[in-house]
């Protein structure tokens, strides 16, 4: 793809309450999964840079981690929720991405409380998942939020449909500021690929486990070898706090890690377009939380 002589670039952050639909939106708008996306709140932890380009303009999105008030006493809920709003304060614009099918949470007025007390930042509204909500009632929820604060725009879609995403992109390119691309253009995420695999893992884990297991679980890749017949062998760790915990994951005879494996297997090879050979283990480390490598390893700060 030729580069374009007049190029815009530019930061964008996705802000909103845990399962509002970011990570969905931003895998639509770049066409390719970069960021974990399941039915369970505050899947995202890290800050994931994915890279659009529409037009002249080179887009980076931040799908920040959702924001929710964090216990005090817990290490890991403090420093996703600093990383948020660290990918907050690097960006031109801010998409508020609200779940139109919900109450309008406590969080989301911590956002708009924190937006409010620094209004240097472009804020845009977009109503997610309109698709659930009667029109009258989705027109209100935008009037009721439009009041609260003065946002740039509000524009309405589906994120998983991908309904109303090429307005939200078209705006988005006149917004972008006159400036040379950062990244080649064939590359659609900064994230390395050892933790991009984790990733898909841990997405896997979450979904097939439902609510048989909580939040306190990590995935870490501890070894990438790429072997002769252009096919690469991955072993992955899977880190858990409690041993009561690793029965669950591995199930009876090892059938559950075995089908955690081969969907995540699966798609790790769709993903990189080569053979994989992936080996899953399970590990308790009773206070993996408090690992400050392990908070460096994923971006975040330990002391957030």
């Amino acid at each position: 793809m030729k580069t374009p002589d007049n190029q815009k670039f530019g930061f964008v952050a996705v802000i909103g309450e845990p399962n509002a639909g970011k990570s969905t939106l931003i895998n639509q708008i770049i066409g390719e999964k970069i960021s974990i996306v399941s039915p369970k709140a505050q899947t995202t932890r890290t800050r994931v840079l994915g890279i659009a380009i529409e037009g002249d303009a080179q887009i980076v999105f931040v799908d920040t981690p959702g924001i929710f008030e964090a216990d005090k006493k817990n290490n890991l809920e403090r420093a996703i929720v600093s990383s948020a709003w660290e990918g907050v304060a690097d960006s031109e614009i801010i998409l508020l991405l609200v779940d139109a099918s919900k109450k309008i949470g406590a969080s989301t007025q911590i956002i708009l409380d924190r937006l409010l007390a620094d209004s240097s930042k472009k804020a845009v509204l977009i109503l997610n998942k309109i698709d659930k909500i009667k029109r009258e009632l989705l027109l209100d929820k935008a009037s009721k939020l439009n009041e609260a604060y003065n946002f740039e725009a509000t524009f309405m879609l589906s994120a998983l449909k991908g309904n109303g995403v090429s307005d939200l992109l078209s705006y988005l390119v006149k917004e972008m500021p006159q400036e040379k691309w950062h990244f080649p253009v064939d590359q659609m995420t900064d994230m390395p690929m050892r933790l991009a695999a984790a990733e898909v893992t841990r997405e896997k884990l979450f979904k097939m486990l439902h609510q048989e297991l909580p939040y306190h679980l990590t995935v870490e890749t501890e070894k990438w070898e790429s072997l002769e017949d252009d096919s690469i062998k991955i072993d992955q760790v899977i880190f858990i706090d409690r041993e009561a915990h690793k029965k669950i994951i591995l199930g009876k005879g090892g059938s559950m890690i075995k089908k955690i494996g081969s969907q995540s297997r699966a798609e790790l090879e769709k993903i990189m377009d080569c053979r994989v050979h992936l080996k899953l283990f399970v590990k308790v480390q009773s206070d993996w939380m408090s690992d400050e490598e392990r908070y460096t390893l994923w971006g975040l700060d330990p002391n957030a």
